[in-house]
């Protein structure tokens, strides 16, 4: 190249020749302009896009975008229950629209056995429980002739089912009281990285539902504050709930054992007593959240009948809702059972024909398994 040479904008070379200094100052100024024009462009075309990010944010469902995100929920099929919830989010997150809901209003409820886990053959934290009365029953050398304990030892499910709650209840209260909160977190951390699923043979906490999961991501990353309302015993569900679902413990919801304030070896401790201090179960799940969440829900989802009263306290708010139901009818990839299936009940997770009658007639989405997941857990092909 020489002395005089060089390159344009646009990137063809020219050749400014000494004799001819005016056409250089001339050609110079020429090439400034076109870069400063083409530094204009860029400018410009870096606002868009971002005027164009922005504006994805606010709205991720716009289809007419070409930037637009791909598939939020991978694991779901296309149809109704997909459909629902991609327009219920967009609809409550569009700003000026007049279903928009403010963030600190998007409240979503998860039950979470047969909800976000797999509820068979039993409850995980009945599973708990039976191996707990097992690893302690050295101690207790009277429960090999009384009942319930009798039924675990022999492994008598039968026995077990017909010594009905009070049976179940005693059990708990012998499995998971005489400790400390701490303690118990301790024992109950240890059995989730030994215990194997009967069936699949993986830990509990990788029987998460991945469509699920996905949605939780979905409705967090759209300002949703997602909670879980369950059944289950809250200090047994807390040690796992963050790293499985990604919801910290201070936004989960369940039933409790008395707890009392002692010190012990000179420390504070609180001691979990034998004896029930909240079912959050059917009736009392609307009671929970109002007492431990205290704003009504705008989304619920459920699976059973004991969910039935959180959906219908969530439907009762001003406003757009959306109401869902996981139903189980994948025997091949998961279960399929209950009522609703034309097979008999269900011990464990009851999705009774009237629960699916009451969901048709409000307009409640029923999620079926075999039908609208393309996938049931993250191991699944």
């Amino acid at each position: 190249m020489s002395p005089h040479s060089r390159v344009t904008a646009a990137g063809s070379l020219v050749t400014l020749e000494p004799s001819t200094s005016g056409k250089f100052v001339r050609t110079r100024r020429a090439l400034r302009a076109a870069l400063s024009a083409t530094l204009a462009s860029s400018l410009m075309l870096g606002l868009a896009i971002a005027v164009v990010s922005t504006a994805r944010a606010a709205d991720p469902l716009s289809s007419s975008d070409p930037l637009s995100f791909s598939d939020p929920l991978p694991s779901w099929k296309d149809g109704n229950a997909k459909q629902s919830i991609l327009e219920f989010v967009a609809k409550v997150t569009k700003q000026g629209s007049p279903d928009f809901v403010a963030p600190d209003e998007r409240i979503a409820t998860f039950d979470n056995d047969g909800t976000l886990w797999t509820e068979h053959p039993m409850y995980t934290q009945l599973a708990f429980a039976l191996d707990r009365i097992r690893s302690l029953a050295p101690e207790h050398p009277d429960w090999k002739k009384k009942a319930p304990f009798k039924a675990v030892l022999d492994n008598d499910l039968e026995a077990l089912a017909a010594s009905g709650q009070k049976g179940l209840v005693e059990l708990v209260m012998a499995s998971h009281a005489g400790m400390s909160t701490a303690d118990f977190e301790t024992i109950v951390t240890s059995w989730f990285a030994k215990a194997r699923h009967p069936r699949f043979k993986r830990p509990y906490t990788e029987l998460a539902y991945q469509p699920m999961l996905e949605l939780l991501a979905f409705l967090r990353a759209n300002g949703f504050k997602t909670f879980i309302v369950s059944g289950g015993g809250v200090e047994f569900m807390r040690p796992m709930t963050e790293k499985v679902y990604g919801i910290p413990p201070e936004q989960v919801v369940g039933s409790t054992i008395k707890t009392q304030y002692q010190i012990v070896g000179g420390k504070p401790v609180l001691m979990r007593m034998p004896e029930v201090d909240f079912i959050d179960d059917k009736a009392g799940k609307p009671v929970g959240i109002n007492q431990f969440i205290g704003r009504r829900p705008i989304a619920a989802f459920g699976n059973s009948d004991g969910d039935r009263e959180m959906l219908e306290w969530t439907a009762a708010g001003d406003g757009p809702r959306l109401m869902m139901l996981v139903f189980h009818d994948d025997a091949q990839r998961e279960y399929a059972y209950g009522p609703a299936n034309g097979l008999p009940d269900s011990k464990f997770g009851s999705f009774s024909a009237s629960l699916m009658d009451e969901a048709k007639q409000k307009g409640w989405d029923v999620i079926s398994m075999k039908n609208a997941w393309k996938r049931v857990f993250a191991f699944d092909e």
